[in-house]
């Protein structure tokens, strides 16, 4: 009998210790954050949202905005979607899990083929912090000289240039590599794009000669121009852009009126975020968009700084989503 009533009390206590491990979400007392924040870049090292989440890290640390300590996580897959996917259903309430992300959580819950069924809907929108163009990059010895040439190729053999970028089919990499080729009356199914997990493994597939062109994001391609690696033919930017990347004409100036394509990039919170911990992370964000650290970030990064509060952001999600249903229809890749 006593061994049966101890062996009842040691249970108790092993259920008792596992609640006790049990991660706690919430607010923790209203006292958040208490420990390590976790920002998810979800492509491989090298690409944009990798750049920018560990930009966003470390000015937050070394500007001691933030405390406790931060880490970068790389997540990559399905150009962000299987990321997002764990992030919409096991991380609903995970407070210490941040996602940056862009353009592609609208385009992959919009598209046709590889669709998510989760998009920012699934999340908390927190705050726009950047925007950034899209850009088509050749190597430096590219037989490819300008925009216009290859685009003459395009139309005789559509499929004579391989496009590389760092996201699946239908995504975004994808959208800005067939721009240039819909606007000038090129069928985009037509175009060959081979898709890598993230803008770093597209550049190095277009450096080993696996791929002709890559399309990319602008701010990631400026040391590849100053070191004589890449030559960089056209940006979706509304204006040419400042610094290794002055001399790059606008598709509007190669006579694409409708080539503009923004890529911004914003910070998410899980679906189910503790009002307290939204409300930090709102102040903490805001703060940083006007920090001295962070517009040095900016400008050594070749960013442009486009800070939304969540409201705001969360209205231009709307507004933008609009935006890419037209063109992923446009093209045949709306679902």
């Amino acid at each position: 009998m006593k061994k049966f009533i101890f062996s009842i009390i040691v249970g108790l206590f092993a259920i008792s210790a596992v609640a006790c491990a049990k991660p706690n979400f919430g607010n923790e007392s209203g006292n958040y954050p208490q420990r390590t924040i976790s920002f998810v870049a979800p492509s491989g090292a090298g690409g944009g949202w990798d750049q920018t989440a560990r930009s966003i890290t470390k000015v937050l640390q070394t500007s001691k905005l933030v405390k406790q300590p931060m880490m970068v996580e790389n997540k990559p897959g399905g150009g962000g979607a299987v990321f997002m996917a764990e992030y919409a259903t096991q991380f609903t309430k995970d407070n210490y899990k941040l996602l940056l992300n862009s353009p592609p959580i609208i385009i992959n819950h919009l598209k046709k083929e590889g669709n998510s069924p989760y998009g920012y809907q699934d999340t908390t929108p927190l705050a726009q912090l950047t925007k950034d163009y899209g850009v088509y990059v050749v190597k430096a010895d590219s037989p490819i000289k300008d925009l216009p040439s290859m685009i003459k190729e395009l139309k005789k053999n559509p499929k004579k240039y391989s496009f590389a970028g760092g996201s699946a089919p239908g995504s975004m990499d994808h959208l800005v590599s067939i721009l240039p080729a819909y606007l000038s009356g090129i069928k985009p199914k037509d175009i060959k794009y081979i898709s890598y997990d993230g803008g770093g493994e597209a550049m190095t597939a277009l450096l080993g000669n696996n791929a002709d062109v890559i399309a990319t994001d602008a701010s990631s391609v400026s040391e590849y121009v100053k070191s004589n690696k890449v030559r960089v033919l056209g940006v979706t930017a509304p204006k040419r852009l400042d610094g290794a990347l002055k001399n790059v004409p606008t598709l509007k100036e190669l006579g694409m009126k409708k080539g503009e394509f923004n890529i911004w990039r914003g910070i998410f919170g899980p679906k189910e975020m503790e009002p307290s911990a939204k409300k930090y992370w709102q102040t903490k964000l805001k703060t940083l968009s006007k920090n001295p650290q962070w517009k040095k970030e900016l400008k050594a990064k070749g960013w442009e700084s486009d800070y939304k509060d969540a409201d705001e952001f969360s209205a231009y999600l709307k507004e933008q989503s609009k935006q890419v249903k037209t063109l992923l229809k446009a093209v045949g890749m709306n679902k």
